[in-house]
């Protein structure tokens, strides 16, 4: 293995050991969760720090992947994340569900393991883009060119639709709690207009979009559309798919005329709502 990749690969599992252990000690099981806006930061530098920064393509990437995480990192704060308790809703649904023995293994293999390979696969498009960079401060190697550019535009237009979803579903809920405070009835109880009228899930959306667009820089330092770089982003995609499907059925569980807004708006493709 590429020594560069090796010490990558051995950070991810320290980091992996690290999740698990506060997962044990704490009882809480959004270790991952907290850190996941902040480690693909260090992951995509420590490939930037192999030409010494020097590589432009490189920078951008990096650039690129620290507002994404200070983004998210900032949303994730505001709501709770870092407070004590503050564990994400889903796993205590889903421990209920799984003997004690299936879930230390479940918090192993998926909470911490595969949730933190993840983190590092979907940076690994800045170690193909290495295979088009130089390795020496001060050299040029494939240059940074239009569709670098295009994948540029592309995550910052991304970046900025998941930002502005965020913020309308924070505005939503901040009223809503003021609302049932003062006894009034909010109907629907969920979130329906702006973006989330075109997208039952607009930030889910602009979410994986991102790391495909953060793909095409490999695309571009290696001239192949089809690389192995590509495997973070098609099994983020798929993770997000049944981490909606869950999300989706608790919203069901919980308000029957949801429903309704499935019928009429699409799930993650913005679209214009159904009549």
């Amino acid at each position: 293995m590429d020594p560069v990749l090796l010490h990558a690969v051995f950070g991810c599992a320290a980091v992996i050991a690290a999740c698990w252990l506060l997962g044990l000690v704490t009882g809480e099981h959004s270790w991952v969760d907290r850190i996941w806006s902040l480690v693909p930061i260090p992951y995509t530098a420590w490939f930037a720090w192999q030409t010494g920064f020097a590589d432009l393509r490189l920078v951008v990437m990096t650039a690129l992947v620290t507002l994404w995480g200070a983004r998210l990192t900032f949303n994730f704060a505001r709501k709770g994340g870092y407070a004590k308790g503050g564990e994400d809703y889903r796993w205590p649904i889903l421990r209920k569900r799984m003997p004690r023995w299936a879930w230390e293994i479940f918090a192993l293999l998926f909470v911490a393991g595969f949730q933190n390979v993840l983190l590092l696969l979907i940076t690994l498009p800045a170690w193909a883009a290495l295979a088009g960079a130089s390795t020496q401060p001060g050299a040029s190697g494939v240059p940074f060119g239009a569709l670098d550019a295009i994948a540029t535009v592309l995550f910052l237009v991304f970046l900025a639709g998941e930002t502005i979803a965020d913020q309308q579903q924070w505005n939503f809920h901040v009223e809503k709690r003021a609302r049932l405070a003062r006894g009034e009835t909010v109907e629907p109880p969920f979130l329906t207009t702006g973006l989330f009228a075109w997208s039952r899930h607009p930030n889910f959306f602009c979410e994986q979009a991102q790391w495909w667009c953060f793909y095409l820089f490999a695309v571009s330092a290696t001239g192949q559309w089809l690389q192995p770089s590509i495997v973070g982003a098609a099994i983020l995609t798929g993770l997000f798919q049944g981490s909606t499907n869950f999300t989706e059925e608790i919203s069901l569980s919980k308000y029957p005329s949801y429903a309704v807004y499935q019928k009429r708006t699409s799930r993650l493709l913005p679209l214009p709502p159904k009549a």
